[in-house]
């Protein structure tokens, strides 16, 4: 049967469904199981809660970054258990570890899971971008024919996605009532015995746990740039200066998430400032109180590159890692780049400046250019 359909981007599109016609190759999850016929005839794939060996290595592969692309799933309708016109469904995004963690919290439950064309990214993100948004849900209740598959008009929307979803206007264009879910998907099966979230259901939680999973997917982004930067100093001599810059990106990349919560300060971009001029400390005064050989004007010279270097990288690291924490909001997020970009860039550039003209002048000194320093 064939359909025409405008998806959210504004682009008609023309569906040919087929009894038996077999899902993506990108989704190794499910498979077709059967065929409604109606108004609005639909594939529904197949999919389970159990979660295998292939699933929590392409979670692996998610959390380290390798090929980011590739984790996701084909969107549309799927069933779970045997479910019925009568049974609850539940909206996700096509990022494989938001589906698999929402499939497996459902597991022995009879259900429907319709999942939105979210470009492979997680819900809470998603949401923020506007691909988990109400264009998108309306449009996928109407690819897959939703209206013949169940008899009530409600979905349990991910409460993280309500950013991006406006329920008023789902239910004015769809009929559907969007009904938010608790935060975590494994607080479902309990939320679903009165259909009401308690206050720790609702509360978003950042736990060590959550902080500490984020940090080799930040590594793997930032690793090559800084070791190519550390064998450069270390190569022109300055060994203590490729420590430094090593130790600025762990400051940022490891220190920053495990220790978030109990920095000071609220902006992130702040906190990554704290951090980082705690971590200089140690070279500017290793600088200033170790070189006693050289002169004063070099010694302050070296020290005030350390301070005015370090603490930026961490800062632009912390002002980064904003993208991944539920202690920020869009509009705090948009906030602080325009605020500390910009203060973040002069302090760095500045440093830097005042490093090459101290590497410039010791090497034309060596070279008896200006008679020695």
């Amino acid at each position: 049967m064939n359909k025409v359909l405008t998806n959210p981007a504004g682009k008609t599109t023309k569906e040919i469904v087929n009894a038996g016609s077999c899902c993506s190759s990108s989704s190794s999850r499910s498979k077709p199981i059967f065929t409604l016929s109606g108004q609005a005839q639909t594939v529904i794939k197949s999919t389970s809660g159990e979660i295998t060996f292939t699933n929590r290595l392409d979670h692996l592969m998610a959390r380290l970054g390798v090929k980011r692309e590739h984790h996701i799933i084909e969107p549309g309708l799927y069933a779970m258990g045997k479910p019925t016109k009568d049974s609850p469904v539940f909206v996700s995004a096509n990022y494989t570890l938001s589906f698999d963690a929402l499939r497996s919290s459902l597991k022995g439950i009879d259900c429907y899971i319709l999942v939105l064309d979210t470009k492979g990214i997680n819900v809470w993100c998603a949401a923020g971008k506007g691909t988990f948004g109400t264009d998108e849900l309306v449009y996928r209740i109407e690819a897959v024919g939703l209206n013949d598959v169940v008899n009530h008009r409600t979905l349990i929307v991910p409460q993280l996605g309500a950013t991006g979803v406006d329920a008023r206007e789902v239910r004015a264009r769809s009929g559907f009532k969007v009904e938010f879910g608790p935060v975590r998907a494994a607080d479902l099966p309990e939320y679903l015995k009165n259909h009401h979230a308690t206050e720790e259901m609702r509360c978003v939680q950042f736990t060590l746990y959550d902080r500490i999973v984020l940090i080799p997917v930040e590594m793997k982004n930032l690793l090559i740039p800084v070791l190519i930067a550390s064998v450069i100093l270390a190569l022109v001599g300055n060994y203590t200066a490729a420590a430094a810059i090593i130790i600025a990106a762990f400051t940022g990349l490891v220190l920053f998430p495990i220790l978030l919560p109990w920095i000071p300060t609220t902006d992130f971009s702040t906190k990554g400032f704290l951090i980082g001029g705690l971590t200089a400390l140690p070279f500017a005064l290793d600088s200033f109180y170790g070189m006693t050989d050289e002169k004063l004007w070099l010694r302050c010279g070296w020290a005030l590159t350390y301070m005015l270097v370090m603490p930026p990288i961490s800062a632009f690291l912390a002002l980064n890692f904003t993208g991944s924490s539920t202690f920020t909001s869009v509009t705090g997020v948009k906030r602080e780049i325009f605020t500390y970009m910009p203060k973040i860039t002069w302090m760095f550039g500045i440093g830097i400046g005042i490093g090459i003209g101290i590497f410039l002048i010791i090497i034309l000194s060596s070279m008896k250019i200006f008679g020695g320093i």
